[in-house]
């Protein structure tokens, strides 16, 4: 007893000063002001310096200021703005009906064990084939007009909003579902105040893959025989060797899906902003 007294008092007396460690804070912290921007403009920090000091050859990518310049000739002589505005009519589009379809189909199979039985299998079946390898077969069956660009885009954005809307409809809490009975909703209650609440995450994390796999089905589409949109001008512009061009409409693509994402983003924040999550 009295050694253990003893040992008690020497480990007090060696740390007379000692304060208590600091814990670290798990959380992120404060948001970055414009921190979505901080990436591509330090990309296109390292592109400018790049081109500036001549590790980048200008013959095989464009410098920045070129690109800026290439862009408001365009724009001078009308190029851009009409391919654009057919470009994101096609988008649009196919973006509409693709998550009209996701969202229904979901319902569907989440909601029906019948429905899922009919309608998962073939959907993750498509899952597997990308939409891509499926062009061949489409214009087959469409020609090479709008319809067939029009579908390869909603094929490329039903099957994000499905899985994920699917997702959040399965990952509703059981206890809610229990709750809901011993109240005794309604079904259409039941709908409106239990499930489109809880799938709204799943749905809206379907809709940032969706809108930006719009603008990557476009890319491919429009390269096809098309005779307008941002594609059709970059694959003239490959044709003649106008490296410029096709550096503009990729930018133009990069930031089209940058500001889609991030307007998604903002919805989603807004929409689910009773939830407390890491990044808050």
């Amino acid at each position: 007893m009295t050694a253990t007294i003893s040992t008690s008092t020497r480990a007090v007396e060696a740390t007379p000063f000692s304060t208590p460690r600091r814990r670290r804070r798990l959380a992120l912290g404060t948001a970055i002001p414009f921190g979505p921007v901080v990436g591509p403009l330090l990309l296109l920090a390292i592109w400018s310096a790049g081109s500036a000091t001549g590790l980048i050859d200008q013959r095989i990518l464009s410098a920045p200021w070129t690109v800026v310049t290439t862009a408001g000739e365009l724009i001078a002589d009308g190029r851009l703005q009409s391919n654009l505005a057919i470009s994101t009519q096609r988008a649009f589009l196919g973006l509409g009906i693709g998550i009209v379809a996701g969202t229904v189909l979901a319902l569907i199979s989440g909601l029906s064990r019948w429905g899922e039985a009919v309608l998962d299998g073939p959907i993750q079946i498509k899952r597997a084939i990308p939409s891509l390898a499926l062009l061949p077969l489409l214009i087959l069956w469409f020609g090479i007009g709008e319809t067939m660009k029009v579908t390869t885009i909603v094929l490329g954005v039903f099957v994000p909003v499905y899985i994920h809307t699917h997702n959040g409809l399965r990952s509703i809490d059981a206890r809610y579902v229990e709750l809901a009975q011993t109240v005794g909703l309604r079904y259409g209650a039941f709908i409106r105040r239990v499930v489109l609440p809880g799938a709204l995450p799943g749905f809206l994390l379907g809709l940032r893959f969706a809108v930006v796999g719009a603008w990557l089905s476009l890319v491919v589409v429009e390269q096809i025989n098309a005779t307008s949109g941002i594609g059709y001008m970059m694959e003239l512009a490959r044709t003649y060797g106008q490296t410029e061009i096709i550096i503009v409409g990729l930018v133009l693509y990069g930031v089209l899906g940058l500001a889609s994402d991030g307007i998604v983003r903002l919805v989603q924040r807004r929409a689910l902003s009773w939830r407390r999550t890491l990044a808050d």
